[in-house]
């Protein structure tokens, strides 16, 4: 199991813009900033402590994937509406994939300022005929 997770970006504050208003749809927040004189080095997001960091300590553009669980289809979409008004790229429009035989998977993604391939998923039972 992953305790947390995070990637390098070239610009905190920039990377920032994306990602206070993507993670906003899924719920998250800001729960700890690294700074050095003031500085904006790094931020962890998350609920009540850092699950995913951005930073400038790691190197930028990797092209990383990281697939952000929501809590409803509407989370899904409003993550990939957010994301693009903050400057994302569309990488796959919110929509239904195929998944596991027992539930639905239901996804958006989004290319981040720095290429990382941004992800937002919804598991849920299949609908009932």
């Amino acid at each position: 199991m992953i305790d947390h997770t995070g990637i390098g970006v070239a610009d905190v504050a920039q990377s920032a813009l994306f990602y206070d208003a993507a993670l906003s749809a899924l719920g998250m927040r800001r729960v700890y900033e690294m700074k050095n004189d003031g500085a904006l080095e790094g931020i962890g997001y998350g609920f009540d402590f850092p699950l995913f960091w951005i930073d400038r300590f790691h190197p930028p553009a990797q092209r990383y994937h990281t697939g952000f669980r929501a809590k409803s289809p509407e989370a899904v979409n409003s993550f990939y509406e957010k994301a693009l008004a903050a400057g994302g790229k569309d990488n796959g429009k919110p929509g239904y994939r195929k998944g596991q035989s027992t539930e639905i998977y239901y996804a958006a993604f989004v290319i981040d300022p720095d290429g990382n391939n941004m992800e937002a998923v919804y598991r849920g039972p299949l609908p009932r005929d």
